[in-house]
């Protein structure tokens, strides 16, 4: 282990051994992802951005000139939320998004990134890159490789036990 790194159980000052060496890796799961999510949030806060308002500036941005549907929007977040159309209503209060309703079916709102959601993001590229480089930092090529192999295959059977 690096120097200065603790075990889960260190961290979590927990003096009772994990029920299975599946539940540690669990809760380590959980632990680094609440930590990656701060850090995350600490960066954005000083852009007075949440982590969902930059998710969907991201979704956005990828979408090019065309924008989404806000249903779409929905399915690709990272962090699922029930109100995407109050994320947006906010966004767009900010002057990140815009909003148009869709001629050939009224019940569908497109969603465009403005210049000033893309400025913000622009902004914010360089701040974020920097969390992407905590994890090169960490591991190796082949090691994120097979992170991200392992972390697929946990999300893949989460789904299904969800669908059950």
């Amino acid at each position: 282990m690096p120097p200065g790194s603790a075990t889960i159980q260190q961290d979590l000052k927990q003096s009772k051994p994990f029920r299975s060496r599946s539940q540690e890796a669990y809760v380590a799961l959980l632990r680094t992802a609440d930590d990656s999510k701060r850090f995350l949030s600490h960066l954005l806060d000083a852009e007075d951005v949440t982590l969902q308002q930059y998710n969907v500036l991201r979704i956005l941005r990828g979408a090019g000139d065309d924008g989404l549907p806000t249903l779409s929007i929905g399915e690709r977040m990272i962090e699922r939320t029930p109100g995407v159309t109050r994320l947006i209503d906010r966004m767009e209060r900010k002057g990140w998004v815009t909003r148009e309703r869709c001629m050939e079916d009224r019940r569908r709102v497109w969603c465009m990134i403005t210049a000033e959601g893309l400025a913000l993001l622009t902004h914010l590229d360089a701040p974020i890159d920097s969390v992407d480089d905590v994890l090169e930092e960490a591991l190796s090529e082949k090691e994120l490789g097979t992170l991200t192999s392992y972390l697929d295959r946990i999300r893949a059977r989460l789904t299904q036990l969800d669908q059950v």
